[in-house]
């Protein structure tokens, strides 16, 4: 399979043609190009993917209903257990550290054992913990159920991505995305709502057991139904794991090549995988990982676009994270005195936000980019995503100030309402432009920039769990949101400084990206 653009044209990592303007009508250029392989994701029927994407989705909607429906039980566990709003808080900051962890640990075995395991070992783990967390009668086991909770979820962002980019084609990787976060946010904003009603109506515990039973419906799906999308393109003759220095060896013989021979094309007929190979519980690939877990760090560090995407995204998670908890516990006391039920529906603001995003933004961000594309003889550049940024920014702090000042003030409970959900809004916008930026701009390392991205937002939001507690009584809770919405509209300056100098970046790490991309097990595009 040939690349778009070998490093050969002349073009950075992510950019590419995206539109074919000799053509007789303009036409998109297809990125990823997907071999004559049936076997190939990128040539899945549009049925397979969406089996496989809408699972993939319903794995994230209940990964993040475990993670955020502990708040709706927070009155019965003062009562039932006498837990602290501090010890709550470290629970919650424990479940982000579980997170943080399990991530470097657990996603770099996607290399070599595939997707499919790691959804079904986190599905696993997430349905035991829910079956304890019906039963649990200490906070030492809160702060263990929260810790083994995050584990459990620690691979629904990364692997959910990559999944993404298995299956489809650069143009298509905004929407995509869009929807996985929009999931992300229906389980953190309306799994609360439901929750809300079971806790009133049936008690906390029968929140985690209807949970639990959801779950592990989910699980029994999963095994039936999601196919393993793990690819390695191959050369009839050659390893599909070729090493970084045969990769840097051929390079330089290449490059001092005189003559050029003639290629002949070799016909190969490919059968299709059975469905027991698909449903295989491990595809094992023989391919190192160690590397893997180490390597994210580097990549932190290496490249400006994963850097921008883990402040961004870890940040914006951050505020979301800090305004579910003090929600949780300022609307229980006067003058609100909400239920759980209350507390619940009060998340609809936030959810009304998501779903108007969701339905926007991401379809006009690809829109926007064949638009832009055009207008730059049909190429396209990462950076093109990053103007939906500037105004993100500023729908976040006007956000997040409104629901801060008006809880700190008393003020009516729709215009708390109404602040999380342009915060809601913006929230979307944010983390789906960071993300799909990512994709675009180092899709052969995604699953080592992915790990650093999770790792920086769940150190982020563990941090700010924390600390929040001592945050919001050292500044009181109104100073505390205008703080975190001036940072909100400082991080705009991040997608400026990279729509100026962001191609210029790419183009000066293009060989260090390309060595990093060749020990990958996929490498589509060098």
């Amino acid at each position: 399979m040939m690349p778009v653009h070998t490093p050969e044209d002349g073009f950075p990592p992510g950019t590419i043609l995206l539109e074919d303007r000799n053509a007789p009508q303009s036409e998109l250029i297809l990125s990823p190009t997907p071999t004559d392989d049936p076997d190939d994701p990128l040539n899945w029927s549009k049925l397979r993917k969406a089996v496989n994407f809408a699972l993939t989705c319903t794995y994230v909607l209940f990964t993040f209903v475990l993670i955020d429906i502990n708040s709706l039980a927070y009155r019965g566990y003062i009562k039932e257990l006498g837990l602290t709003y501090a010890t709550f808080n470290i629970s919650s900051g424990c479940n982000f550290a579980g997170l943080a962890i399990g991530c470097l640990l657990l996603i770099p075995c996607v290399h070599k054992f595939g997707r499919r395991p790691l959804y079904l070992v986190s599905a696993t783990l997430q349905l035991v913990c829910a079956v304890w967390w019906a039963n649990f009668h200490h906070a030492g086991e809160l702060i263990t159920l929260s810790f083994l909770v995050g584990i459990a979820g620690s691979v629904s962002e990364a692997i959910v991505m990559i999944t993404v980019v298995d299956l489809f084609f650069v143009h298509q990787h905004a929407r995509m995305n869009g929807i996985f976060i929009f999931m992300q946010s229906l389980g953190a904003t309306g799994g609360p709502v439901v929750a809300g009603y079971i806790v009133v109506s049936l008690g906390w515990r029968w929140m985690w057991k209807i949970v639990a039973i959801l779950v592990g419906v989910n699980l029994l799906f999963v095994l039936c139904f999601f196919e393993e999308s793990k690819y390695a393109p191959t050369i009839v003759g050659h390893s599909a794991s070729s090493k970084s220095t045969e990769f840097l060896e051929d390079k330089e013989k290449f490059d001092t090549t005189t003559e050029t021979q003639p290629v002949q094309s070799v016909q190969v007929q490919r059968s299709r995988k059975s469905i027991r190979q698909r449903l295989a519980f491990v595809t094992k690939t023989d391919v190192p990982i160690l590397q893997h877990f180490h390597q994210p760090l580097i990549v932190l560090f290496s490249f400006p676009a994963v850097a921008f995407a883990a402040l961004t995204y870890g940040s914006i998670l951050s505020w979301f994270s800090a305004t579910v908890s003090a929600g949780s516990y300022f609307l229980i006391a006067k003058p609100y005195n909400f239920n759980a039920a209350q507390i619940g529906l009060f998340h609809l603001g936030g959810f009304a936000g998501t779903v108007l995003a969701t339905l926007t933004a991401p379809p006009l961000n690809d829109w926007l980019i064949i638009r832009l594309a055009k207008r730059n003889e049909g190429i396209f550049e990462p950076e093109m995503r990053l103007w939906m940024m500037f105004p993100a920014a500023v729908i976040n702090s006007a956000g997040l100030m409104m629901a801060g000042i008006g809880l700190a003030k008393g003020l009516h409970w729709a215009v708390l309402a109404v602040g999380n959900g342009i915060f809601g809004f913006g929230f979307i916008v944010t983390a789906d432009v960071a993300l799909t930026y990512l994709t675009d701009s180092y899709p052969d390392i995604l699953g080592d920039a992915l790990i650093a991205v999770v790792f920086v937002r769940n150190g982020l939001a563990m941090v700010i769990r924390f600390s929040f507690t001592d945050w919001i009584y050292g500044m009181g809770i109104q100073n505390t949101f205008i703080l975190i919405g001036v940072i909100a509209l400082v991080t705009a300056i991040l997608p400026a400084v990279l729509v100026i100098y962001g191609k210029r970046a790419r183009a000066k790490t293009a060989e260090k990206y390309r060595v990093y991309a060749s020990r990958q097990q996929v490498a589509r595009a060098i």
